[in-house]
């Protein structure tokens, strides 16, 4: 390598490292006005009066929910058998039985719960919300629809978004119900677990504070949301010559990123 190279090589990583954190600005920027005006509008009476945006709405919903049901209850099943029945038949042996809801407060419902629903969104429906915009926007279809008068925000990004909250709280009491239930059941079988079910349920819920249900519910439904909101500006910032093996990837980190980001914000803020 040559001197001149040598001189230059300082100066192209600086500029590749510029544009990583121009192009990272650029979407934690564009995530943030994203989500003040979905939130404008969805708490806004008139937006929900126009039937397409119902029906688009229902749609997403059940794209999301069937999306990932199936995947969330088998997780589930293998946190409950791996992480309950571990952490219930530890403190069994160890005589500290009324440990249990605090432990699960803390692991399951304040971080894991969040991360693994956040994660199977991203996969199941983040995913194909990547796909189907990125698609929108390469056939044109966009600007037909400003064409028509139709707001592309409010018709296509409103609704998935809000969709994906819902879906991301629901999931997420079904995951933390299965996670429980399995774990209980496998302690009682494998005979390490004498504590009865309601006494068990009894203890989370004594651990668990107001702040605790909220946290939960906030961290479910914002995961949900970001996760769409991601997906939504990466397919429509797509080029043409871009393909779902280009964006697919891109969206994937980025709503990693999302998810991980937002469990983690929050649980310090509330620490």
């Amino acid at each position: 390598m040559t001197g001149a190279k040598l001189a230059a090589l300082p100066l192209h990583l600086l500029e590749q490292l510029g544009g990583l954190v121009r192009r990272a600005t650029l979407v934690l920027l564009a995530t943030a006005a994203l989500s003040a005006g979905i939130i404008g509008e969805a708490l806004h009476p008139r937006t929900w009066r126009r039937p397409t945006l119902r029906a688009e709405l229902r749609r997403s919903l059940r794209q999301a929910l069937a999306g990932g049901l199936f995947t969330t209850l088998v997780t589930a099943t293998i946190v409950g058998v791996g992480l309950v029945h571990q952490a219930v038949s530890w403190l069994s042996y160890a005589g500290q039985e009324g440990l249990t809801g605090g432990l699960l407060v803390l692991v399951l419902v304040r971080e894991v719960a969040p991360v693994l629903v956040g994660l199977i969104l991203l996969g199941r429906s983040g995913t194909v919300i990547v796909v189907e915009f990125g698609a929108t926007k390469a056939s044109g279809h966009l600007g037909v629809l400003e064409a028509q008068g139709l707001d592309p925000f409010a018709l296509l990004v409103l609704p998935r978004v809000v969709a994906m909250g819902i879906a991301g709280f629901t999931l997420g009491v079904l995951f933390l119900a299965t996670a429980l239930l399995t774990g209980f059941m496998t302690g009682r079988l494998l005979g390490v677990v004498q504590t009865p079910l309601a006494e068990m349920l009894g203890n989370l819920l004594g651990a668990m504070s107001t702040a605790n249900f909220v946290l939960f519910a906030v961290k479910m439904v914002l995961v949900g949301a970001l996760v769409a909101v991601v997906a939504a500006i990466t397919g429509m910032s797509s080029t043409r010559a871009e393909t779902p093996s280009h964006l697919l990837p891109r969206g994937f980190v980025r709503g990693l990123f999302a998810v991980l980001g937002t469990s983690a914000a929050l649980s310090v803020a509330t620490a």
